[in-house]
């Protein structure tokens, strides 16, 4: 790496909000981080990321505060920043993308395609399963009411906005919340709402929604492969609401606070930090979402506000927060890739 051994530091991170994305946002992600935005279409700060907006070869890359960009000093020395036995079943991939999102309108009614779709519709290497961890609530969208095949999607993706949002469940959500949404799931979130993401390393959506968003239906959302071919990837069954539950609940002070079948795709902890808190060794994105606290490790004390970012190598050890907040952790998944 160059210069000094940052692999052996936990960095500090800066915004990187991705410029003119197709729904408004932004301002909420300045409040949360206490900054000034004044975009009206920056509604995503992709924190730690090694991912590319879909069809780029830079938007989304975090650059670390050296200069070099995150993919980059990881490929450079994996075993520091992953450890030994992530790299063994993973290579040099994180498998792990951390967002900060503000839905300053509601989101289009969308999916994304697991890895096997991913790779048989555009040869991408990652699916996209994600979870969200509620900072600023409102409601959100997920999951069919009643069965549909296919062709029934198709209809409803031509008819009135209201028929395809009713289509699916309508839950509330309050700080606090997580939700989980597997892959193939159609869903939506709702104007206001403000929630860190935690996701597959991959920018593949499937849009049932264009007008409203200034989205052409022959160019945007099916991935170049036209919708009678990407509709295949979206789950079409009905989402029971036992299964709903499930999904969607309060999160628990926890080192995994989602379901246990999220494990193999990433691992979310929500830390109280009331006294001092031990973090466990491992790479790992942290974000303050209340308070303030000091992190201990390597040697060195850094103190943190709400709305702090920051990325842990795997040599830097295991880490101890003291003060008064709450620290969510995102890891990658704790063994091997995904069959």
């Amino acid at each position: 790496m160059r210069g000094a051994s940052h692999e052996t530091e936990l960095v500090r991170l800066s915004s990187n909000r991705v410029p003119d994305r197709f729904y408004r946002g932004g301002p909420a992600l300045g409040d949360f981080r206490g900054e000034r935005v004044e975009a009206s279409h920056e509604p995503e700060d992709w924190v730690a990321s090694t991912t590319c907006v879909h069809g780029g070869t830079r938007a989304g890359l975090t650059t670390l505060p050296h200069g070099q960009l995150l993919r980059d000093a990881i490929a450079a020395e994996p075993e520091q920043w992953l450890g030994p036995v992530h790299v063994e079943h993973c290579g040099a991939d994180p498998l792990l993308l951390v967002k900060l999102l503000h839905a300053g309108q509601r989101l289009p009614v969308h999916a994304h395609p697991c890895a096997a779709d991913a790779a048989r519709l555009c040869g991408e290497t990652h699916g996209k399963a994600e979870a969200w961890y509620i900072i600023r609530g409102g409601e959100v969208h997920l999951g069919l009411r009643e069965e549909h095949d296919h062709e029934g999607l198709a209809r409803l993706m031509r008819s009135r906005e209201s028929d395809l949002l009713a289509a699916l469940h309508r839950v509330a959500v309050a700080p606090g919340d997580v939700v989980y949404v597997t892959p193939g799931t159609l869903h939506s979130i709702g104007a206001g709402v403000v929630l860190l993401e935690v996701q597959e390393p991959s920018d593949l959506s499937i849009m049932l929604e264009h007008e409203p968003y200034g989205l052409d239906p022959t160019r945007d959302g099916h991935l170049g492969v036209g919708y009678p071919a990407v509709l295949s990837a979206v789950t079409t069954s009905r989402l029971p609401m036992s299964r709903l539950k499930s999904l969607v609940y309060p999160a628990v002070a926890s080192k995994q606070v989602l379901p246990v079948e999220a494990d193999r795709y990433f691992r979310l902890e929500r830390v109280i930090v009331d006294r001092p808190r031990r973090l466990e060794r491992g790479y790992a994105v942290l974000v303050v979402t209340a308070g303030t606290v000091s992190l201990r490790a390597g040697g060195r004390v850094l103190e943190a506000v709400k709305g702090s970012t920051f990325v842990a190598p795997f040599s830097l050890g295991p880490m101890v927060a003291t003060g008064r907040g709450e620290i969510i952790v995102c890891r990658p998944p704790q063994r091997g890739p995904v069959a």
